[in-house]
């Protein structure tokens, strides 16, 4: 009973978060106080009785009435108390409310909610892990390997940006079409890190969280049918389609992970990687480049070439060099070493690596310092490397595959079995 629960809450939690708030008047902290009382009330009611038909719509319900009897608790008799009960007198029709969009054309629970919630009052950063750990779906671990942070510090970012919401009395209004533009950074980058823990599940055994990437590119269509003329918006999409492309060679068929130099490509998806360049091309042509363009531009070189040994390493290095530019971050310079490593040598990216503090990348570096010791020949460098990584990752299916790269390396025995 305890898989439904998680499963549901998984799979469809951020997109009752979305209803709840909406609902709400916009209250994200009360939506999401009321799904936990839900989800409490589903952990012992589901066992006894079984669970319902539709447990998505089972805990909306319960949220309400949580929420409900929770305001009436509190003596607050004011015009929200009146809207709420109004409300749960149509509860058992789970009718649809209309939401005034204050001149909004978001049709979509969720990425209205996402809006709502990149607010240009907050710091970017806060936004983006305010918004992902509600409606994505995550965590405070997983929102604080995102950003390559202790649990603790995001835990206390977190709460601040809360207090500072608080405080500051900022509104949980969708914005109208004329102040999207001013979001549209926060909630990209939301939909990006959303899509990020599905392609490399930080927790659990499985190397993937596929419900997270379907969402993150449900997402993505969106927001590029709401700004088609954004080209970053369309170079998020892009991105997405480009890499999703390629997760179902991301397992062979024992279902252990493969990287991409071992992965069968006519797994490949060819409709998305052909819908992806379309839609980086038209990115392009509005000439007005950035980060995602950047990636997506080197993600459509990976997906197009015909093979590992076929790929074009000297343009993926020099476009990791102009992202690097835009977003100096560590996995960004990760990325570029390896890159520089395949390119122009194990050395070269090993000397990028140097200048890398390890301690803002999790497993990142290690693993990428073990794969180019490897190359170099340095297997007993590489499987310290691997250890490290091994010792950072919190996945099963991550942990399997570094302890598979590191046996790889292992001296193998001489003809007198020495």
């Amino acid at each position: 009973m305890s898989q439904t629960l998680d499963r549901v809450a998984r799979q469809e939690g951020g997109a009752i978060l979305a209803g709840l708030a909406g609902r709400f008047g916009g209250d994200l902290e009360r939506a999401e106080e009321a799904l936990q009382e839900a989800y409490a009330a589903a952990a012992a009611t589901w066992e006894r009785d079984g669970v319902p038909d539709n447990p998505a719509a089972w805990l909306t319900t319960t949220a309400q009435r949580r929420a409900l009897d929770r305001l009436r608790r509190e003596h607050t008799h004011d015009a929200r108390v009146r809207e709420l009960a109004a409300l749960a007198e149509r509860l058992p029709q789970q009718e649809e409310d209309d939401v005034d969009l204050d001149g909004s054309t978001i049709d979509d629970d969720r990425l209205r909610l996402i809006f709502t919630c990149c607010h240009p009052a907050l710091s970017l950063e806060a936004r983006v892990a305010l918004t992902v750990k509600s409606l994505g779906g995550l965590d405070v671990a997983q929102v604080a390997h995102l950003f390559f942070v202790p649990e603790s510090t995001m835990a206390k970012r977190l709460v601040r940006a809360r207090r500072k919401i608080t405080a500051a009395g900022i509104p949980f209004r969708v914005p109208p079409d004329a102040l999207l533009p001013e979001r549209v950074a926060g909630v990209l980058r939301v939909v990006y890190l959303i899509y990020t823990e599905g392609h490399a599940a930080t927790t659990g055994d499985a190397l993937q969280r596929p419900e997270l990437c379907v969402e993150a590119l449900r997402l993505g269509r969106l927001l590029a049918r709401l700004m088609p003329d954004d080209p970053e918006v369309l170079g998020l999409l892009a991105l997405l389609l480009l890499t999703d492309a390629r997760r179902p060679g991301r397992h062979g068929p024992d279902g252990r992970p493969r990287t991409m130099e071992d992965q069968d490509r006519s797994t490949w998806d060819a409709a998305a990687i052909a819908e992806g360049t379309a839609t980086l091309d038209a990115a392009l042509r509005r000439r007005r480049p950035g980060s995602y363009q950047l990636q997506a531009a080197i993600a459509a070189l990976h997906a197009t070439a015909p093979d590992f040994a076929a790929t074009d390493w000297p343009q993926i290095a020099a476009l990791y060099a102009a992202l690097e530019r835009r977003h100096p971050t560590p996995a960004v310079r990760v990325n570029r070493a390896v890159a520089v490593g395949f390119a122009d040598g194990p050395e070269a990216g090993l000397a990028l690596l140097a200048t890398i503090d390890a301690a803002a990348t999790g497993t990142a570096l290690p693993a990428a310092r073990a794969g180019l010791l490897a190359r170099a020949g340095r297997a007993d460098e590489a499987r310290a490397a691997y250890d490290d990584a091994i010792a950072r990752t919190r996945n099963a299916a991550q942990r399997d595959e570094l302890r598979a790269l590191r046996a790889a390396t292992a001296p193998r025995p001489g003809p007198d079995g020495s």
